[in-house]
Formats: C-alpha cells, sequence, structure tokens
C-alpha cells in the first residue's frame, strides 16, 4: 500500500482588487464571505490550510474560531501571486507532500472536484512538481496543487525577476488537469462587480 499523501492548501488573499474597488476576500456570496466559503472547501479537502496577507488580522473574526487555519504575514505588498506563493511555501514546505494553492476570489469552488483531484495526486511521477488546471494553454495557477520540492526552482525564477505564474510554470514540470464544463465553471475568478452580479 502506498504511504497515504498529505495535502495542505494556501489561500492567497492580498491582492489590491483595483477592479474589484474593495477587498475581495470580504465580499458575500449568498451572505456568506468569500474568504469563509473558500476555507471551508479547502478544510473538507486538506489537513490544515493557511493563509497569507499582508493584513491577516482582517480575517481573524471570520476565520479565527477554526481549528485547521493558520495565519500567515506576507511581508510585502503588491509583489503578486507568485511571490506571496514563495513566502507561504518556505513557511510550510516540511509540512506537506501538496500543497493546494488558491485565490480568494474564487467563490464557486467545489470541494468534489478537488478531492477527485486530490485522488489522482497518488498516480502523478515524482518528478512532476505541479499539478494545474489548464485550458486553452492558459494555466489556472490559483486552483493548483504543488510539491514543495518546487521551492528552489520558484526561488531562483523570482529572483531573476520573474513574476509571470504562466512563465513560471512553463519552466518547471508541469501536468495538465484537463477541464469540463463543471469544473471550468469552479475556476471563475470574480474580479469585478460585474462578476459579483452574475453569481449572486
Amino acid at each position: 500500500m502506498p504511504r497515504k499523501l498529505s495535502f495542505n492548501a494556501l489561500i492567497l488573499a492580498g491582492g489590491q482588487s483595483s477592479r474589484m474597488g474593495q477587498d475581495k476576500a470580504l465580499l458575500l456570496v449568498k451572505g456568506i464571505p468569500f474568504i469563509q466559503q473558500i476555507y471551508h472547501v479547502a478544510a473538507q479537502c486538506c489537513e490544515s490550510v493557511y493563509l497569507i496577507s499582508p493584513w491577516p488580522e482582517r480575517y481573524y473574526s471570520i476565520l479565527g474560531n477554526n481549528s485547521k487555519i493558520h495565519f500567515l504575514a506576507e511581508s510585502t505588498k503588491g509583489e503578486g501571486s507568485l511571490v506571496a506563493f514563495l513566502q507561504g511555501l518556505k513557511q510550510i514546505e516540511k509540512q506537506t507532500d501538496w500543497l493546494l494553492l488558491l485565490a480568494c476570489d474564487l467563490p464557486l469552488l467545489n470541494p468534489e472536484i478537488l478531492l477527485n483531484w486530490c485522488k489522482n495526486l497518488q498516480d502523478i511521477s515524482p518528478d512532476i512538481l505541479a499539478y494545474v488546471p489548464q485550458s486553452n494553454n492558459f494555466w489556472e495557477p490559483l486552483c493548483g496543487f504543488y510539491r514543495p520540492e518546487i521551492l528552489p526552482d520558484l526561488e531562483d525564477f523570482i529572483n531573476c525577476g520573474g513574476r509571470s505564474f504562466q512563465t513560471f510554470l512553463e519552466t518547471v514540470s508541469t501536468c495538465a488537469i484537463a477541464l469540463g464544463d463543471r469544473e471550468q465553471k469552479m475556476l471563475l475568478n470574480c474580479n469585478t462587480p460585474d462578476d459579483l452580479k452574475r453569481i449572486n
């Protein structure tokens, strides 16, 4: 019997939300803040859930009473999701076989789909460092799985000035998750007030 893999999740909540005009993590869908909904989905799939943000205290009152949550302080602002991922991974790497990275603006996340993806990871070749949804040659990196062993490549890429997740995933061994209509719908990013109206 293969060893059971361990999974942790890292939620990124440090974006500027410029197109929305307010913190997307605190927006409500069916009366529930995005960040709370995403936490509950992640908690169904993972042993621990980490949230990294330049302002983690903003979310204490919403998530602080949950047993699986851990808050991490992002030391830089405005550097983008790749840098936030690096900072979080450095603090989590020794505690997990795979890390599920999630943006805070995925209000339609489906735990059943994520759990099915988790099951597939048992069969992923050891040389694969990332398992990420892809559609029309575009990666969806903020709902993807990463091995901690990706850390040196990630650090080198960022130290050389790289900030594009799309470019980074082309430099490491990445396995694509094929998407059907149901999975595509789940990956809706809520970026604008019009997006929010469509899901509420």
